[in-house]
């Protein structure tokens, strides 16, 4: 039977050796990619954040995977991450592709239902967005949107003026608001 508690002292020397150098490594090539690597803006991203924790478990625990072999996982997750976001930034059908679009839920005192069934959200959790930010009166509300990260965006009524913040973000017939 396999040990369950405590193998040998190098075993546990090799996971501390390897935990902090990976560690290391990979905090050296977050900071050569930059701050959009692990932005958690969309599901690409936390995809790209949790497949680096689980490269750098892998090298701490597995015997089979090496230092160099982590490094390499490393550099390619970080590389391919540099190239979808810089490519999202210059093509547009690339963005979408990655990290979808807004969805406009609730519009000037309206749920939209076809677009609440399609984000598979409920009336209530937009009302407990709508109360997160601080607003109780769905009338004084121009829009509650679901952003590309899941997160909600509430928007109080506007001053007599347009709401260009709307701009991009699609309404339930797949057709993009123009303010």
């Amino acid at each position: 039977m396999d040990p369950i508690f405590f193998d040998t002292l190098s075993a546990l020397l090799r996971t501390a050796v390897l935990g902090v150098l990976g560690y290391a490594s990979l905090v050296c090539l977050l900071r050569i990619s930059g701050r959009r690597t692990l932005s958690k803006m969309n599901a690409f991203d936390l995809v790209v954040t949790v497949a680096l924790g689980s490269v750098l478990a892998t090298v701490m625990l597995s015997e089979d995977v090496t230092l160099a072999q982590g490094a390499l996982a490393f550099a390619l997750l970080v590389g391919m991450q540099y190239l979808v976001t810089w490519a999202s930034v210059r093509q547009r059908w690339v963005r979408q592709l990655v990290t979808g679009e807004p969805a406009l839920l609730f519009f000037r005192g309206d749920y939209l239902s076809h677009a609440l069934v399609k984000a598979r959200v409920t009336k209530d959790e937009v009302r407990a967005a709508v109360r997160a930010a601080g607003l109780a009166d769905l009338s004084k509300i121009e829009a509650v949107v679901l952003e590309t990260d899941g997160s909600f965006s509430v928007l109080g009524n506007r001053a007599g003026g347009d709401a260009p913040s709307l701009e991009g973000v699609t309404t339930p017939g797949q057709n993009r608001l123009r303010q």
